[in-house]
């Protein structure tokens, strides 16, 4: 473990910012889906990056104080792509006969998101260095411990921009019920694109007035697959949130560490996993041998009982599933996850690539039909996930994806140095996956674990054979 940093993250300022435009449909309530409102009661998504900081000029002496300008303007232009960020949840209920419902409001113009300007006198190797995340990461994002079902009130997005000494981490709390993963990312990349045209814009002409496009638009229209298809508001089964929202979740004390796999190390687990399996036509996929690793090596960590049951979900994007398929420019929530299940004797008494085996098939029979009727059965007797439900200390959850485009993110400074998580949806067994920065192929992994369970894992043999030695990750990343 690693010594906690004792520095304080301190708010310089806060506003909100409003879309720069107001495009013909923005301002319609948009209506959330079954896919949306089902995480009405998990975090909001908060990831971040990291950047080196601007070097002055005589051009510019606080280059600094100019980026950080430049990304409320460039804020405002996305937020005219991404309209419902601006919103805010609106829940319609009547008595007789009974009905309550939840939906965006966009018709307000006193609303928007926020951006938050902070700083901290730490370095990035401050960040970068230690083998566990430093808890103050968590700091570099607002919303601690909101759920979604707070967009009523909050902000459905908050960016926070904190300086370090040598660097910028550029954060944002993202409410889930917005979109997933592939949704967030997206928002993260425009946000990006139109502040680097901005940047560069103002170097060659100095119009700080120029308008920014994205080359890849969002589609916002929510996609229902009941009915005709149209959009509708969904009756749930309710008569007041505190029916559905749990009391303040408490999360418990984990250590998070990063663990990198490079391209090389992702290949023999994917060879290994398939010669393994022995049977003819099996393509597992080095996520999924990679995936069976973990969940096989975090279960030996635990110490359970042989007949205990133990499961491995993985994260899915039903995008591409659907017949016909969504298109991956569809900003909304189409994700839902599938297991491995079985006992935690037979995980271990079988190699990766059996459990890997276990995690093809799961993902092999998520299709089209099984999406489908899954959405029907939510319609008839609707859910919202739960917490405790979530957090299941024999099990692991393999969240987001290494498929995500997040080094592409240049909001004008160059490559991002790291990425890091906040607050969201933490609990012992959650790992987060992120591409590495060693190549196209390379994974980091962000674990979070019961400190006993972390140890254990670290002395590992099998898993850590595997990994690539932490202060290399490290020096790579001080290089870029």
């Amino acid at each position: 473990m690693s010594p906690e940093i004792t520095e304080d993250v301190r708010q310089i300022s806060k506003r909100t910012i409003k879309p720069h435009q107001i495009l013909e449909g923005s301002k319609q309530p948009h209506y959330l889906s079954p896919w949306d409102l089902a995480l009405l009661n998990l975090h909001y998504i908060q990831k971040g990056l990291l950047f080196q900081k601007p070097a002055p000029s005589l051009e510019d002496p606080n280059p600094t104080v100019t980026f950080i300008d430049q990304l409320k303007q460039s804020l405002s232009m996305t937020l005219t792509h991404f309209y419902p960020l601006s919103a805010r949840m609106v829940t319609k209920r009547q008595d007789n006969p009974p009905f309550y419902a939840i939906y965006l409001d966009c018709s307000s113009d006193s609303v928007g998101a926020e951006f938050i300007h902070a700083s901290v006198a730490i370095s990035m190797m401050d960040i970068l260095t230690p083998v566990d995340v430093p808890r103050i990461v968590q700091s570099f994002f607002a919303l601690e411990g909101a759920v979604c079902h707070d967009g009523h009130t909050e902000p459905l997005l908050v960016v926070q921009v904190t300086e370090l000494l040598d660097g910028i981490f550029v954060g944002c709390s993202f409410n889930h019920v917005i979109g997933d993963g592939t949704a967030y990312w997206k928002f993260f990349n425009a946000f990006a694109e139109i502040n680097r045209q901005l940047r560069n814009s103002i170097k060659k002409v100095g119009d700080q007035h120029i308008e920014c496009n994205i080359s890849c638009p969002p589609i916002t229209k929510r996609c229902f697959m009941e009915g005709n298809g149209d959009p509708f508001l969904i009756n749930l089964p309710f008569s007041h949130h505190k029916e559905f929202i749990e009391n303040q979740y408490e999360r418990p004390l984990l250590r998070e560490r990063l663990f990198h796999f490079t391209e090389e190390s992702m290949a023999k687990l994917k060879a290994k996993a398939n010669e393994e399996c022995n049977a003819q036509n099996t393509a597992i996929s080095s996520l999924q041998a990679l995936s069976a690793l973990v969940w096989r090596s975090i279960t030996r960590s635990r110490h359970f009982p042989s007949d205990r049951e133990t499961r491995c979900r993985l994260a899915i994007n039903d995008r591409s599933r659907l017949n016909p398929p969504l298109s991956e420019k569809y900003f909304g929530n189409c994700i839902q996850s599938v297991c491995g299940t079985t006992t935690v004797g037979e995980l271990l008494e079988h190699g990766n690539g059996w459990a890997a085996l276990l995690l093809h098939e799961a993902v092999k029979e998520h299709t089209d039909e099984k999406i489908k009727a899954g959405s029907e059965g939510w319609m008839k007797c609707p859910h919202i996930y739960q917490m405790a439900q979530l957090f299941d200390e024999a099990s692991i959850m393999m969240a987001s994806s290494p498929r995500f485009d997040v080094y592409g993110c240049d909001f004008g400074l160059g490559m991002p140095v790291a990425v890091r998580s906040g607050f969201d949806n933490k609990f012992d067994g959650n790992v987060i996956s992120y591409p590495g920065l060693t190549g196209t192929g390379s994974v980091m992994l962000e674990v979070c674990l019961y400190p006993e369970s972390m140890s254990a894992l670290e002395s590992d043999e099998e898993f850590m054979d595997a990994v690539s030695p932490h202060e290399i990750h490290w020096q790579h990343l001080a290089r870029v």
